[in-house]
């Protein structure tokens, strides 16, 4: 990596240099959560809607960082060995900083743009020819304004070619990741729905992205996408451009000429016509999406041989390379494995890049717990063994990681370069011959490897469940979620995330891990053993008790856990609690009824609520709250507007008594949505985050997949029946999938008889006879169904909405239904 003086960069970024910090460094980070060396980072406190890095200036300076970018002003004594460039707006200077570092390096860069398969294309591009080239690349789908930034900064001398991606949401910003990258050549890829919400119209989102061509000296792209080859055959600065379309037209670059599908692949011959050569495409995909991306991507490697002849790009061997293009993992997978280990599964892909956001990944969810990384051999880096190995060994070592084992021969050369414990294994079939399950005990493992070295047999090896029927928590979708919901809130408006029920059934560890990496203020339990729970998990922010018993006190207070006080009977015992378990003052959070009638103060008990209070003084209120009855019925609203200004009435008298501010909410998920009036102090947010919007459906993403596997088909001749009570009846003859899943994992039984379905290669199967206690059965006929196929019994269709509808419920109890014998799967997709 190289190092750059900070007087350098303060030139480059156009920023006043103070204090007597770092005077060089070789790191860029935005986030202060991620894992770094930081005597050699520089960190840039970007300024957003709902974040401000300067809030965590303290945090990284305590943790050694010594180089800042700011835009606000700074106390610079509070910061005594610290350096600081001070600019008017950090976002910018990153990406002048990135723009800089990228025209240090006169090798091609391809930039890959459009709506829908970039990173896919970039990493196909990147499996082409890799086998010829060294190459870099961003990690995973490093494409926004941020993103971009942080990909280039990695750029290195070592490599050939730069190959990264370039996405957008809003009109203006590819102007600014154009004059970052400035790419050689364009790939776009097409134009989709994706972000339509922040263009005026698809022609407006089409030029916008075209723009990232301003610079460039080739475009390739499908000829087949009318709009996308007019629109750039008639801009004359595009259309004078080397441009390679592909596409089934005469006037194609590289032309097919012929398309055959079989079992499992997808055979095309193409004629590209600057070189007068035929190929044989053998695309290892059958559906219509991967076989675009293949050659678009195939494509971008002949424009590419033609344009660059320096690179000695060999035609054949990329075609040959077709044959074995990956599907790309989009994700890490987290998930529980045997005798109480976490493990994160990664085993498709392996680079340094990637490998140092795998790490972060590791490092968010080992809180206090041992770490063990399952490495492969990192091929194709384009750096001698001796500094790739070095680079690995540091990135270990910054994350903590006590040990490395190591899958390879490369890896085996360089074991010297390590100072964690080392096992080395040749090879994994090496490994699983010595394979002992109980060498690993209550630690986080992450497998990590290129694809040809099949570590997913690792992965399964070392899981605790081997249930076909499996939830899958999009983590990322999550994130999303929250941080759509923060951008409804007031400037100052605080957050309680609800994690009680196991998180809404997504699993409530792992979901408070990514709370707590994400800054929420509180979170929200229903009974004192979940907090525990989370206690024991490494979970040290706040937490709210809102059903607690007087039982559990003493178990409260020595776990930090702070009671919802609903009554006066409940005050005194606590009060007491707090005085024989030697405390101080300890937190406590006052409900109130307003017109829920259910827990909490009412009105008329307000007075002497009111009387009682000061008595306690080994407590102190620190929010006061109620909750809203009906907020996501439109036809009550005269109601909860009434019970909003009774709480503020309410809220406020109390305060007034106590002398002092605390924290007043009232506002669920639809209170958020639907009242901003009600947002008050802070927000409690429960079943948007979780995906299923109270008031706008289909507006926040889908976080949890329940899935599973169809293990049998059976043909059911006309007039038989499936099933017990002989309920499914076939009235003509039948294509029958067998399932495993049934109401003992949350399956709801009065699905049952085609009141439900499931979804099958993307088709609806309706559900055959009674659900079954393991087991449920469905109408596949006229779907091309097969053993081993998988199955979508929620997530976005059949949406966990719609079955809520069908069976006259709520979503929350579809997700709180599923068993505890059905394995979380926890994904990531960046």
């Amino acid at each position: 990596m190289k190092t750059y003086t900070l007087s350098a960069i303060a030139e480059v970024v156009s920023g006043s240099l103070t204090g007597k910090g770092a005077s060089a460094v070789a790191d860029v980070v935005t986030d202060s959560r991620s894992t770094f060396y930081p005597d050699k980072a520089l960190f840039f406190a970007l300024v957003g809607d709902r974040h401000n890095g300067h809030l965590y200036l303290g945090d990284l300076y305590a943790r050694g960082v010594r180089a800042f970018v700011v835009s606000e002003e700074v106390a610079a004594s509070r910061y005594p060995q610290a350096s600081f460039i001070t600019v008017g707006n950090t976002l910018q200077a990153l990406q002048a900083l990135a723009a800089h570092h990228r025209r240090q390096h006169g090798y091609p860069v391809v930039a890959v743009a459009g709506s829908n398969g970039k990173t896919v294309v970039k990493e196909w591009i990147a499996q082409l020819l890799s086998s010829q080239l060294r190459l870099a690349r961003s990690p995973k789908s490093y494409n926004s304004q941020v993103g971009v930034p942080l990909a280039v900064w990695r750029m290195g001398e070592e490599a050939e070619l730069g190959i990264f991606e370039a996405g957008i949401s809003l009109p203006g910003e590819m102007e600014r990741l154009e004059n970052i990258l400035r790419p050689d050549v364009v790939v776009f890829t097409n134009l989709g729905e994706a972000h339509q919400e922040g263009f005026a119209t698809r022609e407006q989102k089409l030029r916008e992205k075209l723009r990232l061509c301003a610079n460039a000296e080739a475009i390739a792209y499908c000829a087949d996408q009318y709009e996308v080859h007019t629109a750039i055959r008639a801009t004359a600065a595009l259309a004078q451009k080397r441009l390679c379309c592909w596409g089934a037209g005469s006037g194609a670059d590289v032309r097919i000429t012929a398309v055959e599908k079989r079992d499992a692949a997808t055979c095309v011959t193409v004629e590209v016509a600057a070189s007068q050569k035929q190929f044989l495409l053998n695309i290892p995909f059958t559906d219509a999406a991967s076989t675009e991306n293949a050659l678009q991507s195939f494509a971008a490697c002949m424009l590419l041989a033609q344009l660059f002849p320096s690179l000695h790009i060999n035609e054949e061997n990329v075609a040959g390379n077709v044959a074995h293009l990956s599907p790309i993992a989009m994700r890490l997978e987290l998930h529980e494995g045997a005798n109480g280990c976490t493990i994160i599964n990664d085993a498709y892909n392996a680079d340094v890049a990637s490998l140092r956001i795998a790490l972060d990944f590791l490092s968010g969810f080992s809180k206090r717990r041992r770490c063990t990384v399952i490495l492969s051999d990192i091929e194709q880096s384009g750096k001698e063994g001796w500094r790739l190995y070095s680079e690995v060994a540091e990135l270990l070592r910054e994350h903590g990681v006590s040990r490395l084992i190591a899958i390879g021969p490369q890896t085996g050369k360089h074991l010297d370069r390590f100072t964690c414990e080392v096992q080395h294994f040749s090879s994994t079939g090496h490994f699983l011959r010595q394979f002992d399950r109980n060498t690993f005990k209550d630690e986080a493992i992450l497998i990590k490897g290129s694809r040809r070295f099949l570590l997913e047999q690792i992965s399964r090896q070392l899981a605790q469940k081997t249930h076909l029927t499996t939830l899958e928590v999009n983590l990322t979708a999550l994130t999303d979620n929250l941080n759509a919901l923060r951008a409804m809130l007031k400037k100052g408006v605080k957050t309680l995330a609800m994690v009680k029920a196991n998180a809404y059934g997504a699993g409530i560890c792992e979901v408070a891990r990514l709370l707590q990496r994400q800054r929420v203020d509180y979170l929200g339990v229903a009974f004192a053993d979940e907090g525990v729970q989370l206690r024991r998990a490494g979970i040290a922010m706040p937490i709210v008790v809102l059903n607690p018993e007087p039982g559990t006190f003493e178990q409260m207070l020595e776990h930090r856990l702070e009671p919802e006080i609903y009554s006066l009977p409940m005050l005194q015992r606590y009060s007491e609690a707090v005085l024989r378990a030697g405390e101080g003052v300890c937190s406590i959070h006052l409900k109130l009824d307003t017109g829920m009638h259910r827990l909490g103060f009412a009105e008329e008990e307000l007075d002497d609520l009111l009387q009682r209070l000061p008595r306690f003084r080994n407590l102190k209120v620190a929010s006061i709250f109620s909750h809203l009855a009906a907020a996501d019925a439109p036809q009550h609203d005269h109601f909860t507007r009434a019970q909003i200004a009774l709480f503020d009435a309410m809220s406020r008298r109390i305060e007034d008594e106590l002398g002092y501010k605390t924290l007043r909410h009232i506002a669920n998920s639809a209170g958020t949505e639907r009242f901003p009036e009600a947002q008050l102090d802070m927000v409690r947010l429960g079943i948007s985050l979780y995906g299923a919007s109270a008031t706008r459906p289909g507006s926040m993403r889908t976080v949890s997949r329940l899935k599973s596997t169809v293990v049998q088909l059976k043909r059911v001749p006309a007039g038989d029946t499936v099933g017990y009570g002989r309920m499914g009846k076939a009235p003509e003859d039948k294509t029958i999938a067998v399932i495993p899943v049934g109401y003992a994992d949350g399956l709801n039984r009065l699905l049952g008889n085609g009141a439900g379905c499931a979804t099958i290669n993307g088709k609806s199967a309706p559900f055959v006879g009674n659900i079954c206690m393991d087991l449920c059965t469905a109408d596949v006929t006229g779907i091309e169904a097969r053993e081993g196929d998988e199955v979508i019994l929620f997530g976005e269709s059949p949406s966990v909405t719609s079955i809520a509808e069908t069976l006259n419920t709520i979503p929350y109890e579809i997700f709180t239904r599923i068993s505890t014998r059905v394995n979380r799967i926890y994904f990531s997709e960046n």
